[in-house]
């Protein structure tokens, strides 16, 4: 059986094999310790700095369900609420108190009250979590995969199977952006693994997976968009695996764009619903799965192409995305495209089915190795460059100006039309263009404040 450790490279310089250090791994040639959380190992290239940045954003989340609920028994206060409204807000609150409760126990490896070691020394820049994932960003998924029922779960691993040959050998398995984990999971069991690797960025997702998939049973609430009857607007849950996993499957946190693993370790490299969200380009991010194969390795993609990137011509076609594949180093891919359920609660009117695009392909030759990945430029990094003047930066620039102007002119007496006047007579713009400007401007600040409020 292959050990997981042998496999580990370090996120930061690529040197292997890692020292075991106690709990911890270490990287000899650049000196530092990868922690582990509750036992998953935490190989960011930058350990304590995307530590710190997760246990803010976490601390701030629990936080802001403690807001929520203050504001719900303002709600509560109200003379005039129906019977039936007061007892739903009344059961919610109730919800939202338990769940913080609950995220707080189950958040604790993660020690979200220590300090955030030398966070500004770090920076977190060369793995910089994606400014818009928190803890809640992918908690439906925790309920879908452990909660709802087998429907989409078997049919994801249907489509996963839909392109491999009967009796396949997986061998050495990677499953990238692994989420809550019930598709690794699934794999695992059920077809020929010699080894498993579920790997994510996300601790909460990840200190779940590894709960349940070792028997424990968790309770969470749910709570649906679009609830089915009055008391579906908070749900609460039991979180199971059919069986408890054996000890060749592991779950790591981590950065899939720089994977902590030495090249050519995985027989087999899973991304499900992954290629279309990351924020580097296909070619370079194909390379790098090229790079984490053996020769004749496989690589399973399942999910959709509903790419994210705001370069149209980032936003590849499934034609596209065959050749793009093929152009690094693999076979022509095998597709399967089906139509499954997707995030369909049974307590929501809120669900959906999708069009997957599934597809495998066989690493046929090396492709070139793309340079480290760095989530931000160097001239940030270093604070040594220049900082370019680029044209998005004017913009920036003149809107930003624009905007605190407005900022120092709210004094409680003027009005929108008085504060137009102003902007005419500093000639930033005339009072016909100013008004509907501040208005919309202001509009946004009333609605982010009425948010923050949580009421």
């Amino acid at each position: 059986m292959t050990d997981l450790a042998t496999l580990f490279a370090c996120p930061r310089c690529d040197h292997s094999p890692l020292e075991r250090k106690d709990t911890d791994l270490h990287c000899k040639a650049c000196d530092v310790d990868f922690p582990s959380i509750n036992g998953i190992p935490w190989m960011f290239a930058e350990p304590q700095a995307t530590l710190g940045e997760w246990r803010g954003r976490l601390q701030f989340a629990l936080q802001q369900l403690g807001h929520e609920a203050a504001g719900l028994e303002n709600e509560l206060k109200k003379d005039d609420l129906h019977s039936l409204s007061r007892r739903r807000v009344e059961r919610y609150k109730k919800a939202v108190e338990y769940h913080q409760r609950a995220l707080a126990k189950l958040l604790r490896p993660v020690d979200m009250q220590a300090a955030h070691a030398n966070y500004e020394t770090y920076l977190a820049l060369r793995t910089r979590l994606p400014a818009d994932q928190g803890l809640n960003t992918y908690y439906a998924n925790i309920h879908r995969d452990w909660a709802w029922g087998d429907e989409e779960n078997v049919a994801s691993l249907k489509q996963i199977q839909s392109v491999l040959h009967d009796h396949a050998e997986l061998g050495n398995v990677l499953v990238l952006g692994a989420g809550a984990g019930r598709l690794a999971y699934d794999i695992h069991r059920n077809l020929d693994c010699n080894l498993t690797v579920a790997m994510d960025f996300n601790p909460l997702l990840m200190l779940v997976a590894r709960a349940v998939t070792r028997g424990e049973k968790l309770k969470l609430y749910e709570f649906p968009l679009a609830p089915l009857s009055l008391e579906d607007d908070a749900v609460l849950r039991s979180l199971t695996a059919p069986e408890v996993v054996d000890d060749r499957f592991h779950l790591v946190l981590g950065d899939a764009l720089r994977a902590p693993f030495s090249e050519q370790s995985f027989d087999t490299v899973v991304t499900p619903w992954l290629i279309d969200i990351i924020s580097e380009d296909l070619p370079v991010f194909a390379a790098r799965v090229n790079t984490l194969l053996v020769e004749n390795g496989r690589w399973i993609n399942f999910g959709s192409l509903a790419f994210t990137s705001p370069q149209r011509s980032r936003r590849y076609s499934p034609e596209e995305t065959k050749a793009i594949v093929a152009e690094n180093g693999f076979s022509d891919p095998y597709v399967s495209q089906k139509t499954i359920p997707y995030m369909c609660s049974p307590a929501s009117r809120n669900g959906r089915r999708e069009k997957v695009f599934t597809f495998s392909a066989y690493k046929e030759r090396d492709a070139k190795k793309p340079q480290r990945y760095k989530a931000l430029p160097d001239w940030i990094v270093t604070g040594k460059d220049p900082v370019p003047l680029s044209p998005s930066f004017r913009t920036q620039a003149m809107t930003t100006q624009i905007y605190s102007f407005i900022m120092s002119l709210i004094d409680g007496k003027r009005s929108i039309q008085d504060m137009a006047a102003v902007l005419q007579k500093q000639k930033l713009m005339s009072k016909d263009e100013a008004v509907p400007a501040i208005r919309s401007f202001l509009t946004k600040m009333y609605d982010d404040s009425q948010k923050e409020s949580g009421f």
